[in-house]
């Protein structure tokens, strides 16, 4: 009986042990969870770093444009377009360190924040007169300068991607959370203005109204709206995060309807931006994959030529040339293939070639190179059979030779024949009147002093020609002057 209590209570004892380790356990679990969640709080949590007044009247400090901020923006946008105009990365980044762009911007969002209606109208109104001044600026510089090709730099600036919307985003977000530290970190407005690249596109705008292409201008307007509509966004976010004190007035009817137009403009702000985000995400999309087809399904496939390619998003359609011949089987591989492709699936494909116009220069270069070959034939024959005539002509030349004809002997003779003769030559030229046949020409080469008159020549060069005939004994010598 003692031995069985003695058993029980080393049974109990046992049990309440592992019950204490798994207590233990568990606390340690929760004292672990604990310190990596203040760790995490600690590291990532910034509101008890912020200076909430001081943030406000720095923005507000930055809104205005007038004296020294307008020249700013002036030279800073003259910067920029010539930094734009000879392609200069380093130039545009300069221009970009000292624009003044951003108070503004700012200023939207946090007066959106805060319901503060006066702020948000001189912050518009201060944007406009920003944008108007800079498009101004860079529109009289491209107007004058000598240089009004499309550089790279330009041209990176007139069609907006997603990338430019993550930009503006985490920029914006970047340059709010530094703006409300105490001690603003300058660094980071500075690398923020690089990032995010307010001023480029502004001047890319008053290059596309200075050379009148409005294609170029919308669509650097467009990423300049981009930039600006997310960093207010971001701002007004951080701030509404942070809990800055909404603005009070002494009138409550008055404080409600601020409140309302406040949040009115905010909502309308944000429809455009998440459409905006959504459209240039579509887009993205779309032409990613249409790259990966053409690289995938065109350029890796050795049979097909392609000469040119043309994609509609807007109407789903895309439209490839293709040199020579795409057989119907290819054309129906290429379909199914693109079904394959999950944006540009729905996508009409429209094949161009351009067979018949191959078909003609084939068939042209086989005239022209049987032509070539009949000519040839032809000339190999006569040649042929016109073997003798050609050693009739050199034996005819070799006799020449022999006969030892004293040229000397003929110029000075012709000399004093001829008085009013400046110079005399004289040899025997191989001819061919139908190319098969061959002649041998004795040909004379003469100069007249001058002045002496062309009717005058005709009868001298037809006494020279009679009286060399009978002096060489050839027949036809021909006559020429120089």
């Amino acid at each position: 009986m003692e031995e069985n209590k003695f058993n029980f209570s080393e049974e109990e004892a046992k049990e309440k042990s592992v019950e204490e380790s798994k207590k233990a356990v568990k606390q340690d679990a929760v004292g672990l969870l604990t310190s990596i969640r203040i760790f995490i709080h600690d590291l990532l949590d910034f509101r008890d770093d912020t200076d909430r007044d001081a943030t406000i009247e720095a923005i507000k400090a930055d809104i205005p444009l007038k004296g020294a901020t307008a020249w700013i923006l002036i030279f800073a946008i003259f910067v920029a377009s010539i930094g734009l105009n000879v392609s200069s990365t380093a130039v545009v980044i300069g221009a970009m360190l000292i624009s003044p762009l951003m108070g503004p911007i700012l200023g939207v969002g946090m007066s959106l924040a805060i319901n503060d209606i006066d702020t948000l109208k001189k912050s518009f109104i201060n944007l406009l007169v920003m944008v108007f001044l800079s498009v101004l600026t860079a529109y009289l510089y491209f107007s004058v300068s000598p240089l009004t090709e499309l550089t790279p730099e330009l041209k990176a600036r007139t069609s907006p991607n997603i990338l430019d919307v993550l930009i503006a985003i985490f920029g914006g977000l970047a340059l709010i959370v530094a703006r409300t530290k105490k001690g603003t970190i300058a660094s980071v407005i500075f690398g923020v203005a690089i990032a995010t690249a307010l001023m480029p596109p502004l001047c890319t705008a008053g290059y596309g109204l200075a050379v009148w292409n409005l294609d170029f201008f919308f669509g650097a307007m467009y990423l300049f709206a981009i930039n600006t509509t997310f960093i207010a966004l971001s701002t007004f976010i951080v701030l509404k995060v942070l809990r800055f004190p909404m603005l009070k007035y002494a009138n409550s009817q008055k404080r409600k309807r601020i409140a309302q137009v406040a949040a009115f403009f905010g909502v309308i702000a944000m429809i455009p931006a998440i459409m905006t985000f959504i459209n240039l995400l579509e887009s993205t999309k779309i032409n990613s994959n249409y790259a990966s087809f053409l690289k995938n399904e065109i350029e890796e496939n050795d049979n097909l030529w392609l000469q040119r390619e043309d994609m509609n998003p807007d109407d789903k359609v895309i439209k490839l040339f293709f040199n020579g011949e795409v057989s119907p089987a290819t054309v129906s591989d290429l379909e199914n293939e693109l079904k394959s492709y999950e944006n540009i699936q729905g996508f009409d494909l429209i094949i161009n070639t351009n067979n018949s116009r191959g078909a003609d220069m084939i068939a042209d270069m086989y005239d022209k190179a049987t032509i070539d070959l009949e000519q040839k034939n032809i000339l190999i024959k006569g040649l042929q059979k016109n073997n003798d005539s050609l050693i009739q002509v050199i034996a005819d030349l070799k006799l020449m030779q022999k006969s030892g004809l004293d040229f000397k002997e003929v110029a000075k003779d012709a000399k004093i024949k001829f008085s009013s003769l400046e110079s005399f030559g004289y040899s025997t030229m191989i001819s061919s009147k139908d190319f098969i046949k061959m002649d041998t020409i004795p040909v004379a080469v003469v100069t007249w002093k001058r002045p002496t008159n062309d009717s005058i020549i005709g009868v001298k060069e037809l006494q020279l020609k009679a009286w060399l005939e009978n002096r060489v004994n050839k027949k036809n010598v021909v006559i020429k002057s120089n």
